[in-house]
């Protein structure tokens, strides 16, 4: 299969180590054992239906770094994968609800985001392809009319206000089998969503008022360390160290100075094992609010004293996230390099998209401003669909691992250990 102009897969450049080439070496030997411990995974915890997984890969390590639950960006997958989708969709809810007929999407409020009106045309069209009848309804209280928005093509799509009946939301003339939220809800869970009694993935549970980056790597920790213990290989190259400090007020410049010291130690740790393994990077940290999205309040550091000496923009940048919620606490996530760069330069790092257990495709997140220590999840990014989607459920052993598919297989393994942590978060909160 040849890459088209406008799919060219990134080129992972590593001149000081060797490439991942062990890591994906070992999982390629073992991808029947591997498969079969998904497929026992999933019997006993299942997965969320939809979830999208960022990664970075430094070569000598491969950790996701983010799970969103609530994707946005469908319209950046490559519309090859859209058949996969369908077909997943209809296997993942299936599973779950096999009487299901009527879909009701519920997605972000007040949003003006023509990209994100895309993703949701794209998730609508999934599930109508898929044999569902779909509609979409807004949980704001304050809309009491259809609302049609704006999509590039001049097309647009039609939001209607929920109605509550009992514990249930509907439409007019529409009580759907099943809700599908895609609404991360970092601003709260609106009253009307409030102590439902019906179906309804994922829970508002997990909403990112009271859900934690890091509660889900302690998760996602466990299973790093019993798929490592399987195939046989350090869990550490697959899994970002972290750590957590609370009571924060970055504008009072309350709590920064137990912050810098967390950081201080888990710099120390990063360079322990970068000097037992001979890696000559510098070790770095990402701090990010530990309930949060879409990119804010995150910076990159690689010194206590870059907390000690933040000015008054770097502490407003990091004082309060999506929704504008007070950062109270922060997650101290391990950094991890990309090395994976565009034919023009630019970084990029891959992000994987799941509906159900399976992996139906992704694309490259691509800064051109950015260096490959930092979150390129920012303004200036732009976004490449992945151009081999099959290659992420079919390895080809006859190649070598340095060849893409190989290398979009051991990407669509590691989100799937991701999606499996998340699923465990689920069945913590008690969500179905």
């Amino acid at each position: 299969m040849m890459l088209s102009d406008q799919a060219q897969a990134p080129h992972l450049s590593i001149t000081q180590q060797s490439p991942l080439y062990p890591v994906e070496e070992v999982i390629l030997r073992q991808v029947a054992r591997i498969e079969n411990w998904f497929r026992e995974r999933w019997h006993d915890t299942p997965p969320p239906l939809t979830s999208s997984v960022d990664l970075r890969n430094a070569g000598f390590k491969l950790a996701p770094v983010d799970t969103n639950l609530f994707p946005a960006g469908f319209n950046n997958l490559n519309p090859d994968a859209i058949p996969l989708c369908i077909q997943a969709v209809q296997a993942a809810l299936h599973e779950y609800l096999p009487s299901c007929q009527r879909v009701l999407i519920i997605p972000e409020s007040h949003t003006r985001n023509l990209f994100y009106n895309q993703s949701l045309s794209v998730l609508r069209t999934i599930f109508q392809k898929a044999g569902f009848m779909v509609r979409i309804g807004n949980a704001d209280i304050e809309q009491t009319e259809p609302v049609h928005l704006p999509l590039p093509n001049e097309e647009f799509l039609i939001v209607e206000p929920l109605h509550r009946e009992g514990n249930r939301v509907k439409l007019k003339d529409f009580d759907p089998c099943f809700v599908l939220l895609n609404n991360d809800l970092s601003s709260g869970v609106p009253k009307i969503l409030e102590g439902l009694q019906q179906r309804i993935k994922p829970t508002a549970k997990l909403g990112w008022t009271s859900r934690l980056k890091s509660s889900h790597f302690s998760f996602y920790r466990e299973v790093a360390e019993e798929f490592s213990e399987l195939i046989g290989i350090d869990p550490w190259l697959l899994n970002p160290m972290f750590s957590t400090v609370e009571e924060l007020d970055f504008m009072a410049k309350e709590g920064v100075e137990p912050l810098a010291e967390a950081v201080e130690r888990l710099l120390d740790s990063i360079a322990d094992k970068y000097k037992l393994l001979d890696i000559q990077e510098s070790p770095f940290v990402m701090v990010k609010a530990d309930n949060g999205t879409y990119g804010m309040s995150v910076m990159m550091v690689d010194s206590g004293d870059t907390i000690r000496q933040l000015n008054r923009k770097q502490r407003t940048k990091m004082a309060a996230s999506k929704g504008s919620q007070q950062v109270r606490r922060v997650i101290i996530q391990e950094g991890v390099h990309t090395f994976e760069t565009m034919p023009d330069g630019s970084v990029a790092e891959p992000v994987i998209y799941l509906i159900g257990p399976y992996v139906v495709g992704g694309f490259y997140r691509v800064h051109q401003g950015r260096g490959k220590r930092d979150n390129l999840n920012a303004p200036g990014m732009h976004f490449s669909p992945l151009p081999f989607d099959w290659a992420c459920n079919m390895p080809d052993t006859d190649l070598l691992c340095d060849e893409s598919p190989n290398r979009f297989y051991t990407y669509g393994v590691i989100a799937r250990l991701a999606t499996l942590a998340a699923a465990r978060e689920v069945a913590a909160i008690g969500g179905e």
